[in-house]
């Protein structure tokens, strides 16, 4: 058969399916069944015969939010959270790996402008981080410690200022989805500018390496999860703007909890951000090798839990339906 012809055939089955699944508990878990089983059937057909074509990657999206939707409403003996995080949140994460990019692009460009505009206009640093701001990190680099700011306060006054404040810049970029990716664009940006501006800063001071030395031991893991928040944000947005087979009700709806679900999967990794800077970052005279194995892993702990665990878990996932 044709593909063409298969996709006609079984259009309409699939996006039945597709909306019984973004209806969540208002679906019946025995239809959900019948439904899903059909669906790997399909899926089994479309992988052998239409291989890398585009109908078996919707197929394959399809029947990991229908795995996971029955996953979820079968009863567990094991710990709901760590199931959530271990396995439930990287499977479904995998979709979203190109808003991911599209996510980091942006951060990337803003950062970009922000140092280059720090590099041609004196002034601009003190416009994005405030003359407070400025004004403190030039005494403490008089002094010879550029990273001074972060031994201000107690280890756990910090750690808990810290972790919070983060979690809410990570839904406030979330919840600027709410008016179309634009608004999360908007929040992705600003933090950008203002972190080029404020790494250029220190390059300007010619205290580049020291403070960045300080500065990602803490900073690898937030600004890496404030994308991934803005990721959030963005699948939220591009929900109302491209609704697809959906209507843009039930649309938003899916994007709202999909955006939500990867907010929530960044809150651990606040709280090691914000461990970090509360009780490791404000020792400058840490060496050089332990900080940036700090740094390291912090941001390998990143990339394989956001992109490479997902592809491997899926690659798994797939290969059961395959044998099945």
């Amino acid at each position: 058969m044709r593909e063409a012809a298969f996709v006609k055939q079984n259009k309409e089955k699939w996006i039945a399916f597709e909306k019984a699944i973004a209806l969540g508990s208002h679906t019946d878990p025995d239809a959900l069944v019948d439904g899903y089983i059909q669906l790997t059937n399909d899926l089994a057909y479309a992988q052998t015969y239409y291989a890398e074509s585009k109908t078996l990657l919707y197929l394959n999206s399809l029947a990991s939010q229908a795995h996971q939707k029955i996953y979820r409403n079968k009863k567990e003996s094991g710990n709901r959270i760590v199931e959530f995080w271990a396995r439930e949140f990287p499977l479904f994460f995998k979709q979203y790996h190109k808003t991911l990019l599209v996510a980091f692009l942006i951060f990337i460009v803003a950062s970009a402008i922000g140092c280059i505009s720090a590099l041609n206009d004196s002034s601009f640093v003190r416009l994005i981080l405030g003359d407070a701001y400025v004004n403190e990190t030039l005494n403490n680099i008089a002094k010879g410690e550029p990273t001074a700011i972060y031994k201000s306060g107690s280890e756990i006054g910090t750690f808990l200022g810290i972790t919070i404040n983060n979690i809410r810049v990570a839904f406030l970029a979330f919840a600027f989805g709410v008016i179309t990716s634009i608004g999360t664009a908007y929040i992705l940006f600003s933090n950008g500018v203002m972190l080029g501006a404020f790494i250029t800063f220190f390059y300007t001071k010619g205290v580049f390496f020291e403070a960045n030395r300080q500065i990602w031991l803490h900073g690898t893991i937030e600004i890496s999860v404030i994308i991934i928040a803005g990721c959030a944000g963005l699948i939220m947005g591009n929900s109302i703007l491209f609704p697809k087979t959906f209507s843009r009700r039930v649309s938003f709806m899916k994007g709202a909890k999909d955006g939500l679900k990867v907010v929530v999967s960044t809150i651990p990794f606040f709280i090691i951000a914000g461990f970090i800077e509360g009780f490791i970052t404000r020792y400058a005279t840490m060496p050089d090798w332990l900080a940036f194995m700090i740094i390291g892993g912090s941001l390998c702990l990143i990339i394989y839990y956001y992109i490479i665990y997902p592809i491997l878990l899926n690659r798994s996932y797939e290969g059961q339906l395959h044998r099945t």
